[in-house]
């Protein structure tokens, strides 16, 4: 297996992690990876980054596998690449849920949708693709089939593609329980990402007595921490903008506004509790650095807490087992 080398400067450290997860990507064999067993339950950080166009932080888009099911959440840029990384096929997702409509949850939304019908062993859908979000889904869903209607048709005419694969199965849901199957339940939840961005979910994800929950984009609130209460596994958004980038740039003020920074966070894993703390949608601004991240969160929380990655992996059982990418084996 291949190991990354230990680099020091952080810009270089970023540069060979990228060239690490592309030549990863190159070398693993094409082909697609089972469900998995029945008793395990697995959290993939599948993009971890922002907006930002960074190659060793994609999109945000998290992975949870429980009860031979798989289950994504978001699309933010890249997710389509991050699955296959894994030998996961597009098509091969049960069932996909939405937060909310900013773009960098969406924009990774037709090229998972589109590319996962294909007939190859990277897609291979052949039923509709179930997409459960906020008031608005359905509408979205709606939109990209029109958008898309000229590339469906020549492709449903010129390689036969099947109409179930591209149809969509959306569906609009409110606070509560949005998914139960086999033991898995989902349930959504209202968080705060400001007054601007409403509606706006997290997610709870629950499997024989195992729960993930997921903030989606959310400034500090007391009923995503309650949500969060002794989980398993909490995962919450985070950014962190240097004070002199807020100055020279009021662009950065909405999105610090409407955005936990790590002592809210840090609060938020205060309240909860959980087994394990994870910083996921991590947004490193101007030369804001992960420890930077950290020495904030420190000064409030005192708990298990690691700062995700791409394609970090987290294995929920007694214990939860922190599995970065260079030592995965799935």
């Amino acid at each position: 297996m291949l190991k990354a080398p230990v680099l020091k400067s952080p810009l270089l450290k970023s540069l060979v992690r990228a060239a690490w997860l592309a030549t990863a990507l190159v070398a693993a064999p094409a082909v697609a990876q089972p469900l998995l067993s029945q008793s395990v339950m697995r959290v993939t950080i599948l993009g971890s980054g922002t907006p930002v166009p960074a190659p060793d932080r994609f999109g945000n888009s998290t992975l949870v596998e429980a009860g031979g099911q798989r289950l994504l959440f978001d699309f933010g840029r890249g997710a389509s690449i991050r699955l296959w990384q894994l030998k996961v096929p597009l098509g091969g997702i049960t069932a996909h849920f939405l937060t909310h409509f900013h773009s960098d949850h969406t924009g990774g939304l037709p090229d998972l949708w589109l590319t996962g019908w294909l007939p190859p062993a990277y897609g291979q859908r052949r039923t509709p693709f179930v997409l459960i979000g906020p008031p608005g889904t359905a509408a979205l869903a709606r939109g990209l089939t029109q958008a898309f209607a000229a590339d469906i048709a020549i492709r449903e005419a010129d390689e036969h593609d099947p109409a179930e694969g591209i149809a969509f199965d959306a569906r609009d849901v409110a606070p509560g329980l949005v998914w139960e199957r086999d033991g898995v339940t989902v349930v959504a939840f209202a968080n705060d990402h400001g007054a601007a961005v409403k509606p706006s979910y997290g997610y709870s994800i629950a499997y024989q007595g195992h729960r993930v929950v997921l903030s989606g984009d959310t400034r500090y609130s007391p009923v995503v921490a309650a949500q969060a209460l002794g989980a398993d596994l909490f995962l919450h958004s985070v950014t962190i903008i240097p004070p002199a980038l807020l100055a020279a740039n009021p662009g950065y003020r909405a999105i610090f506004e409407h955005l936990a920074g790590p002592a809210d966070a840090a609060h938020a894993f205060a309240d909860a509790r959980p087994k394990l703390a994870a910083f996921y949608h991590v947004g490193l601004n101007g030369d804001a650095t992960e420890a930077d991240l950290l020495g904030a969160a420190r000064a409030v929380y005192d708990g298990p807490l690691v700062v995700g990655a791409d394609l970090m992996r987290f294995d929920i059982g007694a214990t939860v087992a922190v599995v970065p990418f260079e030592q995965a084996k799935r």
